[in-house]
């Protein structure tokens, strides 16, 4: 199997280059090609003719959205339009990144895949129309929804709370917005699993279980061993240009109905504090 993919320099991409093996990968960043260009796009996967082409590259500042919608859209939504067209174009498959930011945080519950897409905000709005017109133009490509995804490749919620440790002896993390942390190679193996089992339609794949963000920095802390202190506090006190559901939380159905199952993301923060580790001491 020759998978393309596509923004292969990113957090996710890096990881999933990474992890695939037994498969012909190729990865391409934004320097390679800029799926808001749709005759680029055409062109290299013209050339490369994948079997599958996983769409990782997307403009994920959920604040920078706000403050620039145009770009959100011209990456999120029509970039990912053109890369389903090219997909169409050579017969291949397409397993596109999106996002919990599709829901609007009311319910109380794991959201199912067939739950209303309500976003709250640009990022959001971008990736939910990018999941109608993929659905219109490629009716048996698969979505995968994640959520608060941290991985060692760069910046992320762990890497950027340790960091506030070295300088900091106390930090206010907000404690009533909930959802799933996901590893960025757990997520990572998911995709690869469903790439070869075909899957197509919306799929949820997060670590397994859900915590506040105060939650996931105190385990975070502790996990370091850092004496910093870790105090909740609340969305309101911590105002953001974004908008955030209160809660996100995926439902796991959809993996575990074709056999995938992923770890706890507590497992999850143990193993990517051991990497980050090894590559600080390796630096």
């Amino acid at each position: 199997m020759k998978v393309a993919v596509l923004g292969a320099s990113g957090l996710l991409g890096r990881a999933l280059v990474r992890e695939w093996r037994d498969d012909a990968v190729l990865g391409f960043g934004s320097r390679d090609v800029d799926i808001r260009d749709e005759s680029a796009v055409s062109k290299l996967i013209s050339a490369v003719r994948p079997d599958w082409i996983v769409l990782a590259a997307a403009y994920t500042d959920v604040d920078g959205c706000e403050g620039n919608p145009e770009l959100a859209f011209a990456v999120n939504r029509d970039g990912a339009a053109n890369v389903a067209r090219a997909a169409v174009a050579v017969g291949c498959k397409l397993l596109f990144i999106s996002s919990d930011y599709v829901f609007d945080g009311m319910q109380k519950v794991p959201y199912a895949t067939d739950a209303a897409r309500r976003p709250l905000g640009v990022y959001g709005r971008s990736k939910a129309e990018a999941e109608e017109l993929l659905a219109y133009i490629l009716p048996d490509g698969c979505i995968v929804r994640s959520s608060w995804i941290f991985g060692v490749d760069g910046k992320c919620f762990p890497d950027t709370i340790l960091r506030l440790t070295e300088s900091r002896s106390q930090i206010d993390v907000v404690d009533d917005q909930r959802g799933s942390p996901t590893y960025t190679v757990d997520l990572a193996r998911a995709i690869i699993a469903l790439c070869r089992q075909n899957a197509a339609g919306i799929v949820h794949a997060t670590n397994a279980g859900d915590c506040t963000w105060f939650e996931f920095a105190r385990e975070i802390v502790k996990c370091a061993g850092k004496p910093t202190a870790v105090h909740p506090t609340t969305t309101a006190k911590m105002a953001r240009p974004a908008p955030r559901p209160a809660y996100s939380v995926l439902s796991p159905d959809s993996l575990h109905k074709i056999g995938v199952t992923m770890p706890t993301w507590q497992d999850a923060l143990a193993r990517y504090l051991q990497e980050r580790a090894r590559q600080r001491g390796a630096a």
